[in-house]
């Protein structure tokens, strides 16, 4: 049986993230650590799945980094005049991480230094408060559910789908594939595989075939065996 494989991953770490910065669409470049973490995402990928059929990526600074430095350990074999690419790379804006407004590129010192009203109101409940210039909550699910809805209507059982993305967004994208009615806080490890087969052209069925386990499974969840954990800081 084929499957369509979709393999959702965490853009790999970078200078926004050594500063715990709250980067949201910021550019950032990604960090010497960040450099070495794609290029291990890269080794295991061509290694694991070979080529994709197409790769998608958020254009924010620190995701295509990180697509730049898989694609250039693509095999030599794979990239050579007579064997030329056949996957596209895609920008896609409903990748981006969460639009965060006036938090944008600070720390939470920085944050709260600024703006202590409300961070004091946002410590003080688990409940969600709006952050004046960022988006809802409603229109990170809306783009999750939109960019869903493309890969299941663009692509079919037997395609290979790289999807690098950021951690908040992807917890999102996660939820909307599996169905939930809500989002799940997922720790999302940066360059993290979140690894799904779909049987595609069963995916609309509404017999007991949905209950069918064989034809969608999870195969990877935040899977970062790739990296050498002995080169993250303590």
């Amino acid at each position: 049986m084929e499957y369509l494989k979709l393999l959702f991953i965490r853009h790999a770490e970078s200078v926004g993230n050594v500063q715990q910065r709250m980067q949201g669409h910021g550019e950032f470049e990604l960090s010497v650590l960040g450099q070495q973490q794609a290029d291990q995402l890269g080794r295991r990928l061509w290694a694991k799945w070979g080529e994709p059929t197409q790769i998608y990526t958020s254009p924010l600074k620190r995701a295509v980094q990180t697509v730049e430095r898989v694609v250039a350990l693509e095999p030599t074999a794979l990239s050579t005049a007579s064997a030329a690419k056949t996957y596209q790379i895609t920008d896609a804006d409903d990748l981006k991480e969460f639009q965060n407004g006036i938090f944008a590129g600070l720390t939470w010192a920085e944050a709260r230094s600024q703006h202590p009203t409300l961070c004091a109101a946002l410590e003080a409940s688990p409940d969600w408060i709006a952050v004046p210039g960022a988006e809802s909550l409603q229109d990170a699910w809306d783009r999750a559910q939109r960019f869903i809805h493309h890969l299941l209507t663009q692509h079919r059982s037997g395609e290979t789908i790289w999807i690098i993305t950021h951690s908040w967004i992807l917890q999102h994208l996660v939820a909307s594939l599996m169905g939930c009615d809500r989002t799940w806080q997922i720790a999302p490890h940066h360059t993290a595989i979140f690894e799904f087969w779909i049987e595609r052209s069963r995916w609309q069925t509404t017999d007991h075939n949905r209950l069918n386990s064989e034809l969608w499974q999870i195969r990877r969840f935040n899977d970062d065996q790739h990296l050498d954990h002995r080169l993250r800081p303590e």
